[in-house]
């Protein structure tokens, strides 16, 4: 391969990547503040404004699935581009949406626009790194994750309080048009055409049929998937529990939150330092373990003698694990599918959204209900990891 100054000087890739992985994930939550204006302005109910964040995590997955397959015959420029385009396009028509319908449609199209960023990083990274750095950007990308959904309602809330809910579709606006600018400028092709998959749509598809048949690929996104499962259930209980069951206010809540974010940022920052020396295989064994046994002791206090303290930190120990379960399980199918790398990723983030949609309306608004459902989930990831036999020497010896 020739060296182009960009990947002499993965910074500068990595500047650009990262937003681009992180503003899908700032478009899910960022305009919750809004929700009570933006239902009395578009006469909605309750149910129909949801219905609009629920749209976009459906096109987030179902983009992810499409784009990345693809890119492996077409290139990840001539898919990037268009899409990050299309998201700040898409953003300007949700902000001037007259009718909630038409939000719900807009919310669509902007997800499955905004998957071309977040399923195309994994994948230039894969083309144009190997080795014992690939897991250190991919923790970087896992650590943007993280801070993007607390970030999210935070600004938004800003926002809304100064110029209502349609700015902050606005603001998604802008910031698309600058990662428009940043990606034509920034990225190059890392996909050289000799390097692509032949045979069309049907093959394109295809490849993520023979993926998914090999008995590690689909135990490590089947783990994924779960513990993005027992996450997004946290965060669609945690606000109850803290503040309806423990009485804290939005403010305490917030500290709350924000702790247990950086937990998972800790989680994320020592993965990248361990995986120098290290099997991440082993690593993320030691990151699923921690996990479960965090939501264990969650749900055994929450039956016993639940106290705010022992839900924090329980939480806590549960979101260090899951924090370091993401970028393990990107570095392993990502390496593993390296030849197909954006079918792997499509699978890879389409599983842990799907998972997080299909969990998150589970979790309830009590303290045992959340700990219940984060313990089935992290079991079943810790069985998929089982299936996925993560001490096989050859798994071991590809990341060493």
């Amino acid at each position: 391969m020739v060296e182009t100054p960009t990947l002499r000087r993965p910074v500068l890739l990595l500047a650009v990547l990262g937003p681009l992985t992180a503003v899908a994930p700032l478009a899910i939550d960022m305009y919750v503040p809004g929700f009570p204006g933006l239902g009395r302005e578009l006469a909605a109910s309750r149910p129909a404004v949801q219905l609009s964040m629920s749209a976009f995590l459906i096109g987030l997955v179902a983009g992810q699935l499409v784009i990345g397959p693809l890119s492996d015959g077409l290139g990840r420029r001539r898919l990037l581009v268009p899409g990050t385009a299309a998201f700040a396009l898409l953003s300007a028509c949700c902000a001037l949406a007259p009718t909630a319908p038409l939000l719900v449609g807009g919310r669509f199209l902007q997800g499955c626009a905004g998957a071309a960023g977040l399923v195309l990083a994994r994948a230039v990274l894969t083309d144009r790194f190997a080795g014992p750095r690939l897991p250190v950007y991919f923790s970087i990308l896992a650590m943007i994750l993280g801070v993007a959904p607390v970030l999210g309602p935070l600004l938004g809330g800003v926002i809304v309080t100064a110029s209502g809910w349609r700015a902050v579709f606005w603001a998604l606006t802008a910031l698309g048009l600058v990662l428009l600018a940043a990606t034509w400028l920034g990225v190059p092709e890392s996909l050289p055409p000799a390097r692509r998959s032949p045979g069309g749509l049907r093959q394109a598809f295809g490849s993520m049929v023979v993926l998914l048949r090999q008995r590690a690929f689909a135990g490590y996104i089947l783990a994924l998937g779960s513990a993005a499962g027992a996450m997004f259930v946290y965060i669609g209980a945690s606000s109850y529990v803290f503040q309806d069951g423990y009485g804290l206010s939005a403010v305490q809540y917030g500290m709350v939150f924000a702790v247990n974010a950086a937990a998972m940022l800790a989680a994320g920052a020592g993965f990248g330092l361990a995986a120098r020396r290290a099997a991440v295989p082993l690593l993320l064994t030691g990151y699923l373990t921690v996990g479960a046994l965090g939501t264990l002791a969650l749900a055994v206090q929450a039956t016993l003698a639940p106290t705010l303290a022992g839900t924090w930190v329980c939480l806590a120990i549960t979101l260090f694990g899951v924090g370091g379960v993401f970028p393990a399980v990107t570095t392993i199918t990502q390496t593993i599918g390296r030849a197909r790398a954006g079918a792997a990723s499509a699978l890879s983030g389409g599983a842990a959204y799907l998972f997080g949609a299909l969990a998150a309306p589970l979790s309830g608004a009590t303290l045992r209900t959340m700990a219940f459902v984060m313990l089935a989930a992290l079991a079943l990831a810790v069985a998929a990891l089982l299936a996925a036999r993560p001490w096989r020497p050859l798994l071991e010896r590809s990341f060493v």
